[in-house]
């Protein structure tokens, strides 16, 4: 992999029915599913909308024999209506239903945190060598005739990874870490080579970014190590809905795709399956336009870890870099007075002319020929304008910079002026390449001025802006290099929203919380109960609770572990039944659906999380 120019990565082609992944193919997109698998008429419906948005692949929970059996009939009811789509079957805790999906679906997806091993109950517990290697025996039992059954129907498979779904024996010895996830897939990627079974497909997901980021990132560097070349699939698991959803999903799996990771995504958001894809498109149609752009000649700071990144290590200047969390700046241009006071920016950019009014608590950016040195203002300069750096006398400065105008002088000027805060732009068509670069070379100097990365767009929609803005700011994010953000649109979007989607990114990247975060799955046939609508009853209840984090969860596959992340969980148990959970503990079972979102509530009140809404 070349950090700063982006190429895809080169794997092995995996036969899945007639639209084959990785190799030359491209980057594939797909769905689930929501409906009961029993239901042909309801799943053979929503597979072929799934479709018709532009899904390449449709995979339904199978969480018995009946459901495994009932492929059947979906495909049929498919081919019958010209829909030739590949089926993927979505297996958990149960083998024996694998074997069968294996008979009627194209692909069968496995979690190697369920499939011979018993559920996650994070209960403390001990293997010995010899305890340890007979597990390891038994995942041999039960998964070589699974494999000879792939091997004569044609049927692919997915080992699908997920944070929140670990074994109890995984975690004995590894924890709940990067390492543990990755020798969960690689315990069934090794047999599956020593099989010679090679139409296997591999997904590491976590709600959690940073862990999903890292984790990958990980798994190719094991597999490389090992000789293997598998593709990938992506996803942020329970990401949620609306913008979140869309900003973190994007965020997430941009960062692996400008580095040329992953051959197939599924963006997992809790609303209608077909409304995933075009979010996905826009996606891959965005990072597949860095194709063959020109070359960036970039060096890799000494000390930076791409598999284990920290944050670089910078000053402080006045609230930006140090210890401090990333600012938000904002432009209003226009003179705008609009600000959405949960989502205040940290300093607005305002050009040549203070605005009659000024917002209380926010900081003002000038230009710096029109800056007078008014309390609470700041210059900004641009590389041209150097010579004028002496000139403006106060504790904090901007200057923006481009990695091809880093000269010698430039270089010089930042480190002769340490209130300086390098303002990072780019026009080049993978500004990823090229941010990352300019904070590179800063790190090769010495220099530990912060960063602010400036990202300029002209979109008129506001799926569109948010899914770039987060693509853009991602790895750079996840690589450590983030002193704040700085975005930009010249389109018809509000700046409210401009606004939000700053604070979004630098939410879902884990270095700054701003609002109250749901980790909530989309849903599929295992859900009993509407998961749309208790997202909105649960939201409009707790949204004014900063910086809390609320798990709603389908049913237990991932439920409790993904919630380990999460503060409070609502998780479904049965028909119409969910249970409440603090952390990993439940705390009630079983209660009315209709009773349940009254009862998180006097949960979070109880233990003195709840705040009235002002």
């Amino acid at each position: 992999m070349d950090y700063f120019n982006y190429s895809r990565r080169q794997t092995s082609v995996v036969n899945i029915g007639a639209v084959p992944l990785g190799g030359d193919n491209p980057i594939r997109i797909q769905s689930m599913t929501n409906t009961s698998t029993q239901d042909t008429e309801a799943s053979v419906a929503q597979a072929k909308r799934i479709v018709d948005a532009g899904g390449e692949y449709v995979r339904l929970t199978t969480q018995g024999i009946k459901e495994a059996e009932n492929l059947k009939n979906i495909n049929i009811g498919l081919r019958s209506q010209n829909y030739m789509v590949p089926l993927v079957a979505d297996v958990h805790f149960n083998p024996k239903v694998a074997e069968v999906a294996a008979l009627y679906a194209e692909k069968v997806r496995i979690n190697p945190g369920n499939y011979v091993d018993p559920a996650r109950t994070f209960k403390k517990m001990e293997y010995t060598d010899e305890e340890y290697s007979q597990e390891l025996q038994k995942i041999r039992e039960r998964f070589i005739p699974f494999l000879n059954i792939c091997k004569e129907n044609h049927t692919a498979i997915r080992i699908g990874v997920n944070h929140g779904s670990l074994s109890d024996r995984i975690m004995s010895r590894y924890g709940d870490t990067p390492e543990g996830m990755v020798e969960s897939c690689m315990e069934f990627l090794r047999i599956c080579v020593e099989q010679c079974f090679t139409d296997v497909v591999i997904s590491i997901k976590a709600s959690n970014t940073v862990v999903m980021v890292k984790t990958v990132r990980l798994l190719v560097f094991v597999m490389e190590q090992e000789g293997m070349s598998f593709p990938l699939h992506l996803g942020v698991t329970e990401a949620g809905d609306g913008e979140d959803g869309r900003i973190k999903s994007a965020l997430g799996i941009g960062a692996l795709l400008v580095d040329g990771l992953g051959d197939t995504i599924r963006v997992s958001l809790s609303e209608e399956p077909e409304l995933e894809i075009p979010v996905a498109k826009k996606i891959v149609d965005y990072v597949t336009c860095l194709e063959k752009h020109p070359y960036i000649p970039g060096t890799m700071g000494q000390g930076f870890n791409y598999l284990t990144p920290s944050q670089r290590k910078t000053h402080a200047v006045r609230n930006i870099g140090g210890n401090n969390l990333p600012v938000v700046i904002s432009e209003r241009l226009d003179k705008s007075q609009e600000i959405d006071l949960q989502f205040k920016p940290d300093y607005i950019y305002v050009g040549k002319e203070l605005p009659e009014i000024r917002q209380p608590g926010v900081s003002y950016i000038l230009d710096a020929d029109s800056w007078q040195g008014e309390d609470g203002t700041y210059p900004t300069f641009n590389y041209q304008q150097l010579m004028f750096l002496g000139t403006c006398h106060t504790d904090l400065k901007f200057l923006f910079v481009s990695y091809m105008t880093l000269t010698e002088e430039v270089i010089a000027c930042i480190k002769a002026y340490p209130e300086l805060v390098i303002v990072s732009q780019s026009n080049h068509i993978n500004r990823v390449g090229e941010h990352r670069a300019l904070v590179h070379q800063l790190i090769s100097e010495g220099i530990t001025n912060p960063v602010v990365f400036f990202q300029h767009y002209q979109e008129d929609e506001q799926d569109n802006f948010q899914i770039k803005s987060a693509i853009d700011m991602g790895a750079l994010i996840f690589d450590g290099l983030c002193d704040g953000v700085f975005l930009y649109n010249q389109g018809q979007i509000s700046h409210s929203i401009v606004d939000a989607t700053a604070f979004g990114i630098l939410q879902a990247g884990r270095i700054r919380t701003s609002k109250t975060e749901y980790i909530s799955c989309p849903g599929c046939g295992r859900t009993l109960f509407d998961l749309q609508k208790t997202i909105a009853r649960v939201k409009n209840a707790t949204s004014h609770l900063k910086g809390l984090k609320i798990g709603i969860m389908g049913c237990i596959v991932n439920g409790p572990g993904e919630m380990a992340d999460a503060d409070y969980g609502y998780v479904g148990a049965g028909r119409g039944k969910i249970s409440l959970y603090k952390k990993k503990e439940c705390i009630e079972k079983n209660i009315p659906e209709e009773e349940a979102v009254d009862k998180l509530i006097e949960l979070i009140k109880v233990n003195g999380d709840y705040k009235d809404k002002v």
